[in-house]
């Protein structure tokens, strides 16, 4: 019991120290943080810095193209993924097993090793420095993942729910919006925040597709406190905290769902 709390201790410190210390640099000047760099802001809860990200910087656009990209890729990847996953569990035949194999294997293969073909792709489509080319890459890297989550849960529903629907004289649409995706709302939600944190969190494909300052995302504009001989850490940390404050927000609002997702079918007999 001892070494169990004290791992957990050891762990919880690994967390909330590097924690504590973006949020305290982020309160201070760049003096500051050279000079005393474990210590507290000289001057107490200092937010210029996050006064000044938005006035100098144009933060807020990348702001709103991160939130545009993720929200459109989420809701995409979510809606075609259901769709999939539920006529993967309706077909119970080899082209089910075969197309579920394929979707599988799409997890297996590194984004590194898609990054030529797929940039040719995308530049003969006329799609590169635009968001909805930003979209579309989105949607076609995470689906596999969703896919393989969602067709996991929906396989452990009963198959008298869809059973007893046929009999009460509902098609396929209604079983589907009205009996599965109810059902599947647990699975769905840790599904959405699984595929927000990666989304918004994406420097990959903004960094390969994205070159105008117009489409850059969030992750890819902290890149500009980064120079060559010197990092304008207070600044930096100061976005790192902006970017993460959406998803702790969406964490906390869906923690319940998410809990209950991971979970689900773990003691299903």
């Amino acid at each position: 019991m001892f070494t169990r709390r004290f791992s957990i201790l050891i762990f919880a410190l690994l967390i909330i120290v590097p924690l504590i210390m973006v949020v305290l640099t982020s309160m201070k000047t760049m003096r500051e943080t050279f000079e005393n760099p474990l210590g507290l802001p000289s001057e107490g809860l200092n937010i210029d810095n996050y006064i000044n990200i938005f006035q100098t910087q144009t933060m807020a656009g990348y702001f709103v193209n991160s939130v545009i990209v993720t929200i459109f890729s989420v809701s995409l990847t979510l809606l075609l993924s259901c769709m999939v996953a539920f006529a993967l569990t309706r077909l119970s035949n080899w082209i089910s097993v075969v197309l579920f194999v394929l979707f599988t294997l799409g997890m297996m293969v590194p984004a590194q090793v898609n990054m030529v073909p797929l940039y040719n792709l995308v530049l003969q489509l006329g799609l590169t420095n635009s968001l909805l080319g930003l979209i579309l890459v989105n949607i076609s890297v995470t689906m596999p993942v969703a896919v393989f989550i969602l067709t996991g849960f929906m396989k452990t529903l009963p198959k008298e729910l869809f059973e007893a629907s046929t009999i009460d004289g509902a098609g396929e649409w209604k079983i589907f919006t009205k009996v599965v995706i109810p059902l599947s709302l647990p699975s769905i939600s840790a599904t959405a925040i699984f595929l927000f944190v990666m989304h918004w969190n994406d420097l990959l494909y903004p960094l390969l597709f994205i070159t105008d300052n117009a489409y850059k995302t969030l992750p890819l504009a902290l890149l500009e406190f980064q120079g060559q001989y010197s990092t304008n850490y207070p600044m930096l940390f100061t976005g790192v905290m902006i970017a993460s404050a959406p998803m702790i927000i969406a964490y906390v609002l869906l923690q319940r769902y998410f809990v209950s997702g991971m979970t689900a079918g773990a003691v299903k007999g």
